[in-house]
């Protein structure tokens, strides 16, 4: 289960939103915006506006758009340039997983210290700048007839080595961005947009595969991070990180960041489910698109539209992750859509006993809606959970942790896709999906109606 993307709790402290002190980067308190509250004509007090009406929030999210928007049209494009191009083999197809997720084992605990040196939106703009000018090359190369397998695992290494600094800045971004009270509604405001996109985005994609050809769609890929760097670029807010100097050493910090997330009982928890979940899930995935075109024989435009429709899954869970959280609790929520996750995973192996593109379909919807809820409850806990100054070296440490398994899954699925078979390894690590749910199996978070964040007694 990923946490790329961003939490549910039924109240949010209604704490004024925090800006940083350029001299001392020491939290401090600004009284609410006008862009974000409201006088309440029949009480006379505050309400809470929309997001909608916050511009630096607008801009963020409609380049947040474009971007997934095109990495959604992007998404079947290389896979599918791999395995009908250049003939990759199972354990290719696991190599090409491993190393488009390589970045966060990599390079994921130093991002956080570095991100949080520096300006969180000039480092977005660069990533999407940098990835943009990356993708551009595999259609040059193929319009000039030199495409190779070496080149798109090299651009695929590149471009997640980026990702890493671009997520870890994004999440670490919101909070500084937006009020306190109103990080839950960017969060699902921000997973709602990706999982339109992502419906919008497979079946266009697969369409577009026939039409017109994968190099024009890794280009669109590429227009969608142009675009979000226009619009990051229009974002008023500018940080003012505190001097290099004034700084401890590189090493301490990212040992500050590993520390907050290792000691806290709860958010050790979520990890390791998250962990064990994405590393079972990236198992199985780095095969998915393979089975589908091999063994089921589905054409890349009913692929598409599988995609398409288990992305519908992930706008209902992104729609009902609070109202869960509201009626059931924060914790029990969290459990619930663990457990529904994993057990959702089983359809994509069973689509080869049932009814494949029925199955796939259905089994799609149900599981991206569960992860979805689940990924918005456990990002914005950790938000809320970690002080203004440590969210960068907090979430990378976290991304370190639960997408750091993704590589190592990905390269064990395509070692045993090889040996024992694709299939067979489907089955088996939708089985092993099923030990994430340990970590979370506990009548503490059971309990738990609301998660506790920073501000209250004994989180430190």
């Amino acid at each position: 289960m990923s946490t790329a993307g961003p939490t549910v709790p039924p109240s949010i402290p209604e704490d004024p939103p925090r800006l940083i002190d350029p001299v001392s980067a020491a939290t401090t308190h600004a009284p609410p915006s006008p862009l974000t509250t409201v006088t309440d004509s029949e009480t006379g007090g505050l309400r809470r506006r929309s997001l909608m009406h916050h511009h630096d929030f607008r801009q963020l999210w409609i380049g947040d758009t474009g971007s997934q928007l095109g990495a959604a049209l992007g998404s079947l494009a290389v896979p599918y340039l791999a395995v009908t191009a250049l003939k990759a083999t199972p354990f290719q197809m696991g190599l090409l997983s491993t190393l488009s997720g390589l970045g966060f084992l990599v390079i994921g605990l130093p991002a956080g210290a570095i991100v949080d040196r520096r300006s969180k939106r000039r480092v977005m703009i660069s990533a999407d700048l940098a990835r943009a000018a990356l993708l551009a090359t595999l259609p040059a190369a193929w319009w000039l007839g030199v495409l190779s397998l070496a080149q798109l695992l090299a651009v695929a290494t590149l471009v997640g080595m980026l990702t890493v600094f671009f997520d870890v800045s994004y999440q670490s971004y919101l909070p500084f961005l937006v009020p306190d009270q109103q990080v839950v509604e960017g969060n699902a405001k921000l997973q709602a947009s990706q999982s339109v996109s992502q419906s919008a985005g497979p079946a266009l994609g697969g369409l577009l595969l026939k039409v017109i050809g994968p190099p024009v769609v890794v280009l669109a890929n590429a227009g969608g991070y142009l675009l979000s760097a226009v619009f990051l670029h229009r974002i008023r807010h500018r940080e003012t990180p505190a001097p290099t100097a004034a700084r401890p050493p590189l090493f301490t910090e990212i040992g500050e960041g590993l520390r907050f997330v290792i000691r806290h009982k709860i958010l050790r928890r979520l990890i390791a489910c998250t962990g064990l979940g994405n590393f079972a899930s990236s198992g199985g995935g780095a095969l998915l698109v393979l089975f589908m075109l091999r063994d089921l024989h589905l054409s890349p435009l009913i692929i598409g539209i599988i995609d398409s429709s288990a992305a519908v899954g992930g706008l209902v869970g992104a729609l009902l992750a609070t109202a869960l959280a509201r009626r059931v609790g924060e914790g029990p929520s969290i459990v619930l859509t663990a457990v529904a996750t994993v057990l959702f995973a089983f359809c994509n192996p069973l689509s080869a006993v049932l009814a494949p593109v029925p199955t796939l379909i259905i089994g799609g919807v149900l599981l991206t809606a569960a992860m979805v809820a689940y990924n918005i409850a456990t990002v914005s806990f950790r938000q809320r959970l970690c002080p203004p100054d440590l969210l960068g070296r907090m979430n990378a440490s976290a991304r370190f942790l639960v997408w750091g398994t993704i590589p190592l899954g990905a390269m064990a699925g395509g070692l045993l896709g090889t040996h024992i078979g694709v299939l067979p390894t489907l089955w088996l690590f939708a089985g092993l999906g099923l030990l994430s749910i340990l970590p979370v199996a506990s009548g503490t978070l059971w309990r738990l109606k609301r998660l506790p964040d920073h501000d209250d007694p004994g989180q430190g």
